[in-house]
């Protein structure tokens, strides 16, 4: 599930920029047979309210994304709290159906901080990291992204985007998920260096 902002400050460049990239990881994931036929999708944005911009379904049978305006505040905890719902809730099928999955991934992007009651929702979403129920990857986009309070949201590191490398980092994570989608549920997975995006990697 992608969790982006799209608030006032990300209006401009970024938010035609991060357009491009989440248009981008579609059509690379459903360049890959295998991976366009196992991975599932979802996009929540994050400004004037929170909306489900993408339900979650099979890349595969994504046609078209919405396109992501950036107008409002930063309703960040709100946005957590229905991304790990709806995650949850797609566990839950699977499980009911008997059918093995990999752990989600939750990939939060900002370029400020929340302005809404965020502790309970990062509280709640590194205790799912922390019990290995979830995979949370946090991102600071810009100089004013805080990255103290997205360590709040995750056991891993938070990284920083490098400019507006957002089509750099979606090639990252299309070929990352078709890495995972080769694998089997539960396989530890070497995933592909983020230097291409990373800001702070060495």
């Amino acid at each position: 599930m992608l969790v982006m902002d799209a608030s006032s400050s990300m209006s401009g460049a970024p938010n035609q920029e991060l357009n491009l990239g989440l248009s981008q990881f579609v059509e690379e994931v459903q360049a890959d047979e295998m991976a366009s036929c196992s991975v599932e999708a979802g996009v929540i944005s994050f400004g004037h309210n929170v909306e489900l911009v993408q339900p979650m379904m099979t890349v595969d049978d994504i046609e078209v994304l919405p396109k992501i305006d950036a107008y409002g505040m930063t309703p960040m905890g709100e946005a957590v709290n229905l991304a790990i719902d709806k995650l949850e809730a797609r566990k839950h099928e699977y499980k009911q159906s008997g059918v093995s999955y990999y752990q989600p991934w939750l990939v939060l992007m900002t370029d400020g901080e929340p302005n809404d009651d965020w502790k309970a929702a990062a509280q709640r979403l590194k205790q799912l990291a922390q019990n290995q129920k979830m995979v949370v990857l946090c991102v600071g986009i810009g100089d004013a992204a805080d990255m103290q309070i997205l360590q709040e949201f995750s056991v891993l590191e938070p990284k920083k985007l490098k400019g507006l490398e957002f089509r750099a980092f979606f090639r990252w994570l299309s070929a990352s998920m078709q890495r995972v989608s080769q694998s089997i549920p539960g396989d530890k997975v070497a995933l592909p260096s983020t230097s291409g995006w990373d800001a702070i990697s060495v």
